[in-house]
């Protein structure tokens, strides 16, 4: 039976809850069953993202001159919904995307952690002053805000991606236009809501929903955008990269295909349990997730003959579901990418176990696969170099430290990266060779706090701005440099 939402959801655009001009809408199913709608949305023109454009800068010269300590007050209030509603906004998030009940609602939890982190970071986020010779004269540093900023983010974490870029954007005076994932857009909506909540004025935050086609352009192109903070593929990264302004920063967060490398060392059922939850227990739908995994030829069977029986006994089911350790992958263009990867992978490599779409009884109407483990992978394979964002993981023989480490790098992305070794030597070593943004030892490639800074090298990110901690300010705000004669 179908459950669509009574009303449609709409845009909030300069202080309104607004339906689109094109007075079209589209349907947000659920991956678990696709006969559930879980929201409809507005299916936005270019007239309307240039009216949120429109609203977010007339917006700006007052929130820029708004007390930072008020700001910061918005953004704990909204913090404060975020939780007082964590529990149903994490059925939603389940219901929208697939991920396991307990994960949705710790993403929530998080997200507002995000936005009180940077409540209290952006108080004490400040310019310098720098000593010199002239006793008349006071030379400083003052870091102001940019103007509009353009936020567009994934469907994978719905609201911790976009809490992470709001936030800083926010604290530090800039107005934002949300463009959330047109496959997750009610987790999206809910966090606007609980900023609204919070207190924000009008047009300081705008939300519009719609096809990346039809308002992507207005909201990455215009002069009026000062910035843009996109998480998503490298392919679209690259495109609006290319696209924007001279004058506009990018912030892009893009793809990866992260190494897990087992040394002969390692403890293998800790390495065992890393690649389970790195590269399964979010049905491998994280940019950080682990899809490579370089074992050491001397330990290799027995890793392999351990990591199988965990995988078969893991339970794939709906989110809603308690015990489900795997749910179902997002989307239904998600699932046929998994499963055309799988298909590439059985002509390549050897396939140990998973790999099956689930069709029967309650998967009938899901979008389920169950992970699969190929083996007898080579450098050269697709599936050893491409992203697949599903729960794929191919095992690549390595016959050492050295040999680990080329093909760890053998890639054009550099997103997470990880080891498993008891080894001081070769976990220092792995610091300072692997070509990652983010490096894990004895720890899974998913995963970052809060308050560290978070990016990728090469093709992974633009390798200019970091997202998280205090290091993700920076990218919201442009330095004056100030000579004050006396």
């Amino acid at each position: 039976m179908t459950h669509a939402s009574p009303a449609p959801f709409r845009n909030y655009i300069d202080g309104s809850w607004v339906s689109s001009s094109t007075d079209r809408t589209f349907d947000n199913i659920n991956p678990a069953d696709a006969r559930e709608v879980v929201g409809r949305f507005q299916a936005s023109s270019a007239e309307d993202a240039k009216a949120a454009v429109a609203a977010a800068a007339a917006a700006f010269d007052g929130w820029r001159k708004t007390p930072v300590s008020r700001r910061a007050a918005i953004l704990n209030a909204a913090a404060q919904y975020l939780e007082a509603h964590a529990a149903p906004f994490a059925e939603e998030l389940t219901r929208e995307e697939g991920k396991p009940l307990a994960q949705a609602r710790d993403e929530i939890l998080r997200s507002a952690q995000t936005l009180r982190f940077y409540a209290v970071e952006g108080q004490s986020f400040s310019g310098e002053t720098f000593p010199q010779d002239d006793p008349d004269m006071v030379v400083y540093s003052q870091r102001e805000a940019l103007g509009v900023v353009a936020v567009i983010s994934p469907w994978n974490f719905p609201v911790s991606i976009p809490a992470r870029k709001i936030a800083p954007a926010l604290i530090t005076g800039n107005t934002v236009v949300f463009k959330p994932s047109s496959d997750a857009p009610l987790s999206g909506l809910r966090l606007a809501e609980a900023l609204i909540q919070g207190g924000l004025p009008k047009g300081v935050l705008n939300f519009i929903t719609g096809r990346a086609s039809e308002v992507g352009p207005v909201i990455t192109e215009s002069p009026a955008v000062r910035a843009i903070s996109f998480t998503g593929s490298t392919a679209a990264g690259e495109q609006i990269h290319r696209a924007a302004a001279m004058t506009t920063r990018t912030q892009m967060e893009l793809g990866g295909k992260n190494p897990l490398i087992v040394m002969d060392d390692a403890d293998l059922d800790k390495a065992v349990d890393l690649v389970i939850k790195g590269g399964l227990s979010l049905s491998g739908q994280a940019c950080t997730g682990t899809s490579r995994v370089l074992v050491m030829k001397k330990v290799k069977a027995d890793f392999t003959d351990k990591l199988v029986a965990r995988v078969r006994s893991l339970k794939v089911g709906s989110g809603m579901t308690p015990g489900m350790d795997i749910g179902p992958l997002a989307t239904r263009k998600q699932l046929e990418t998994v499963l055309g990867y799988i298909e590439i992978g059985k002509s390549e490599a050897r396939l140990l176990c998973g790999g099956e779409q689930l069709v029967a009884g309650d998967f009938a109407h899901g979008f389920y696969v169950t992970p699969a483990i190929f083996t007898d992978v080579t450098q050269q394979m697709r599936i050893a170099r491409e992203e697949i964002f599903g729960p794929v993981i191919a095992i690549i023989e390595v016959d050492s430290y050295e040999d680990a480490i080329a093909k760890a790098n053998d890639t054009e992305y550099g997103l997470s990266a990880a080891i498993a070794t008891t080894s001081p030597v070769h976990a220092h070593r792995f610091a300072q060779d692997i070509q990652s943004g983010t490096v894990k030892i004895n720890r899974t490639t998913t995963g970052n706090l809060i308050n560290a800074p978070f990016g990728g090298l090469k093709r992974s990110s633009t390798s200019t701005f970091r997202e998280s901690g205090r290091t993700g300010l920076e990218f919201y705000t442009q330095i004056k440099t100030v000579y004050r004669g006396c």
